[in-house]
């Protein structure tokens, strides 16, 4: 009788564990770089998504900035336990499409488990940037950001500078840096994430090549056009800015934004991203424009390039854990989600749904400003403006904030300092050609 009754528990035990293992959710690991107020709406949209069904749990982990996040997504698919997605920056696209092998494309993901992506829903700059060259998405579009430039309204009026016209070209911004620092504002201008801002978007918002071959879009014998006499002429121009008082050079990447928040500084050209910090901490009235550029330029302004990342799915996953990473990334990428994200964080709404639906809300009437992101990014882009895609690109970013550096600090001319980066700059893009190859 024992062992009967003995019997009857274990095959009792047996069906409950079958059953709850065939019940059982697919979880799925997500790596990604956002901290602070953007890792809590990371985990909030995670968690919201759970909810909505029972099949899937998505599980964000934070692993560190960008290039961090990057590094230990690579080393864990080396070592066979690579997460299901990873966040990588834009500047990661090309190493991350030449992975041979890693990678599992999105669309075709999408396509293969029957739920289609369709890359016409996402505005046209977006899409086109995390694109094959066929069209279809190679990667998930999430955190799109663009340069815009911000300015201290309060910091304007005590300067006697029209706080409702904020300056659309370099020499008005000058100008107004002048009548700042007369004004005694310590710092007239700064600029964050230099590289990005002052070489690559400034290519493609005049309208001149940042490479050859598109930019790179074109083939991997692609080589840097950073010093030509338009590059030269405005690195000549920064650099007497920082000479005569008027722009201060703040650091790599996001260090420059303290200098704005602060109030130090009373202009910055920095990511559509940043809007929310300066929500959060600046003490003062700030206004949202279009970024500066030369009125004698022929074809400028054109458009803006994107910046940010966006979401990689490795290869080699069960079948019914790309049923759920597209179902997630389906959520992600839904009207109410997408403008929600857009509106609380900065960056621009990925799909033109998001950007209908957040207009109709009257988001952009409450908030003006909060529309130019998109408005340079919406335009039909050019062969020069469409974005860039390079390998190696974060190290090349390193040499030329480094070289940006030694120009604005008047160590060597403009001149100098880009043909300098661009030497150093093509033996990486070499090397990169030939390692692919």
């Amino acid at each position: 009788m024992r062992s009967h009754r003995l019997a009857l528990v274990a095959a009792t035990l047996l069906t409950a564990f079958g059953a709850a293992s065939a019940n059982a959710a697919t979880e799925i690991q997500f790596w990604h770089s956002m901290e602070g107020a953007l890792g809590d709406r990371v985990n909030e949209i995670a968690a919201n998504f759970n909810k909505t069904q029972s099949d899937y749990v998505v599980k964000p982990v934070y692993k560190g900035n960008y290039g961090e996040s990057m590094n230990a997504g690579i080393a864990a698919f080396r070592a066979g336990n690579a997460p299901d997605i990873l966040q990588v920056f834009e500047v990661g696209t090309a190493t991350m499409m030449y992975a041979k092998g890693a990678i599992k494309p999105v669309q075709q993901m999408s396509e293969e488990v029957g739920d289609p992506i369709d890359p016409k829903n996402f505005i046209g700059a977006v899409a086109g940037y995390y694109s094959a060259p066929d069209g279809k998405l190679v990667s998930m579009p999430f955190n799109s950001s663009t340069v815009v430039f911000y300015y201290n309204k309060d910091a304007f009026k005590k300067a006697g500078v029209d706080a409702d016209k904020p300056p659309k070209t370099w020499q008005e911004l000058r100008a107004v840096a002048d009548k700042l620092k007369a004004a005694g504002q310590e710092c007239g201008y700064t600029t964050s994430w230099p590289s990005w801002v002052q070489l690559e978007t400034f290519s493609a918002w005049h309208n001149v090549p940042y490479a050859s071959k598109d930019n790179g879009f074109g083939g991997l014998d692609a080589r840097l056009n950073i010093d030509s006499p338009l590059h030269v002429r405005h690195l000549t121009f920064l650099a007497d800015m920082a000479k005569a008082g008027e722009f201060m050079y703040g650091g790599r990447g996001d260090d420059p934004n303290a200098l704005f928040i602060s109030g130090k500084c009373a202009m910055i050209t920095g990511s559509s991203g940043l809007r929310a910090n300066i929500m959060k901490n600046a003490k003062f009235e700030f206004g949202t424009s279009t970024l500066p550029y030369y009125s004698d330029v022929k074809g400028a302004p054109q458009n803006t390039i994107i910046g940010g990342a966006s979401l990689w799915v490795f290869a080699n996953k069960k079948p019914e854990v790309y049923k759920g990473v597209t179902k997630f990334f389906k959520y992600l990428s839904s009207p109410e989600v997408a403008a929600k994200w857009h509106q609380q964080t900065g960056y621009v709404p990925i799909t033109t749904a998001a950007y209908e639906l957040t207009q109709k809300e009257g988001f952009y009437d409450k908030n003006p400003g909060t529309d130019v992101g998109v408005k340079q990014l919406n335009v039909q882009t050019t062969a020069q403006s469409r974005g860039v895609r390079l390998g190696y690109l974060p190290q090349i970013r390193q040499i030329e904030d480094g070289a940006i550096e030694n120009i604005v600090a008047g160590k060597v001319s403009a001149k100098e300092g880009l043909e300098d980066a661009k030497k150093r700059g093509d033996e990486l893009l070499e090397k990169f050609e030939k390692s692919v190859k």
